[in-house]
């Protein structure tokens, strides 16, 4: 019987017991062993909502995850696992991270991995990661040694410049409770500072943004600094990570100075989970050096950080130091859904405007559009245009868009928050001490 005939059969048994996982579970091996990972991680999720708990099919889960590059939702993955005490797992978190080119964290989890149990070691992973050679752990340690003195230096680089936000809270739509959370933090001790002081409350301040991808979070933070007249400074990562040692940590400390002089300003970190990883795994590494580096301008330790406001977001709050959570930094964690109703439909007639169409009605799309992004109703509307052209062409003439279009378009582009959502299940249900992720339980109706 070959590899067709062997996936139709267990199709077929499957059909016949929809509730054995056993079954699901083999027919998605034969699925990954022959190269259909994409539908062998369909049958693992499958498998996994009967059996949440099964650490073997998580594994293969985040092996599908893998084969297919999807690194960051295996990652997830394999750090639950690895933190209940599966070794295995830290084998191919080792993998991940290899292949994300994090080769300090990769060692560092192969060999506790080892030291844990010696049968799980890998000949090919230990060559690729130099386990065993010397000059690794050499290495690591002079870069813990060489944190550089800072000397207050600021930014050279002339694109980081804060400038002006034109766009205000009224310009958000829905996330009413979040703006409020914001408003109550950061606008009100900016707009009635003696009110504030009254009480012996500064203002600035931290919060994490946090939810799936393309739901607005850099948005909202451009609409707070407009919201307060203040400055915005917008940083990737790659504003602040050097591959020279200190290096990142000048950047950083460049930039913070650069928004202090520039107060009332909002210093905003986006894929802020890069900088502020947890430093449980770092040591002897650069990166806990960043990380050190980040919380001290935080605290303000040497520097007046009054009217500084500090957003941050992340799809991966789990990701981040605890550190980080402490009263003065990022001690407002704040969950970020996709847009309401009200807010899709708002979101679509802003992107159909000037666009041809005829009668469209945006509140039976955003019906329609459950726990869609704004960056998936972009999608859904360039679709729906793409499929006019087609038309146009055949016709000879435009045709307008109409509510037909898109909610055709809406049944083939897919929300894109359902893998994050199916992730962050995970950690509500079994990584939530102290309620950080109420908000998300809450929105999940767990």
């Amino acid at each position: 019987m070959d590899a067709d005939d062997t996936i139709r059969s267990l199709r077929e048994a499957l059909a016949a017991s929809p509730n054995n996982t056993a079954l699901r579970q083999l027919l998605g091996e034969t699925l990954l062993a022959h190269g259909h990972y994409e539908a062998a991680e369909t049958e693992f999720k499958a498998a996994l909502k009967i059996d949440g708990q099964s650490q073997p099919l998580m594994l293969l889960l985040a092996k599908s995850y893998r084969t297919q590059g999807k690194f960051s939702a295996a990652a997830i993955v394999l750090e639950q696992l690895v933190a209940r005490g599966n070794d295995r797992a830290r084998v191919d978190l080792a993998r991940v991270l290899l292949s994300e080119g994090d080769v300090e964290q990769a060692v560092r989890q192969y060999k506790k991995a080892l030291e844990a149990d010696e049968t799980l070691h890998d000949d090919e992973l230990s060559e690729r990661l130099g386990v065993g050679n010397d000059e690794f752990a050499a290495e690591a340690e002079i870069i813990d040694g060489r944190l550089r003195n800072l000397d207050g230096e600021t930014s050279d680089d002339p694109s980081l410049v804060p400038i002006r936000s034109d766009i205000k809270f009224l310009n958000v739509g829905g996330l009413a409770d979040l703006k409020k959370e914001i408003a109550k933090k950061i606008v009100l001790p900016m707009q009635q500072p003696e009110l504030y002081k009254a009480y012996g409350k500064k203002g600035g301040g931290g919060i994490l943004m946090y939810g799936p991808p393309g739901c607005g979070k850099t948005f909202l933070a451009k609409a707070t600094a407009g919201e307060v007249d203040a400055k915005f400074l917008s940083i990737g990562i790659h504003d602040v990570l050097d591959m020279w040692i200190g290096k990142s940590e000048r950047n950083l400390h460049g930039i913070f100075e650069t928004a202090r002089k520039h107060r009332p300003c909002v210093l905003f970190f986006d894929e802020v989970d890069a900088l502020g990883a947890s430093r449980g795994d770092m040591r002897g590494s650069a990166g806990r050096n960043t990380i050190n580096q980040f919380l001290a301008e935080l605290d303000g330790l040497t520097s007046n950080n009054e009217d500084l406001l500090v957003l941050a977001a992340t799809n991966a709050p789990w990701h981040m130091d605890s550190a980080f959570r402490r009263p003065g930094r990022f001690d407002r964690v704040i969950f970020v859904p996709p847009p309401d109703r009200e807010a899709r439909a708002e979101i679509l007639r802003l992107q159909l405007a000037g666009k041809p169409q005829e009668d469209i009605d945006v509140q039976a799309i955003a019906a329609k559009t459950d726990r869609y992004s704004g960056a998936d109703l972009s999608a859904v509307i360039d679709r729906a245009i793409e499929a006019k052209l087609d038309e146009a062409i055949s016709a000879g003439k435009p045709t307008p868009l109409r509510t037909k279009d898109l909610l055709k378009a809406a049944k083939i582009q897919r929300p894109t928050t359902t893998e994050w959502f199916a992730m962050a299940k995970n950690y509500v249900l079994h990584a939530n001490e102290g309620g950080l992720y109420d908000d998300l339980k809450h929105y999940l109706k767990l």
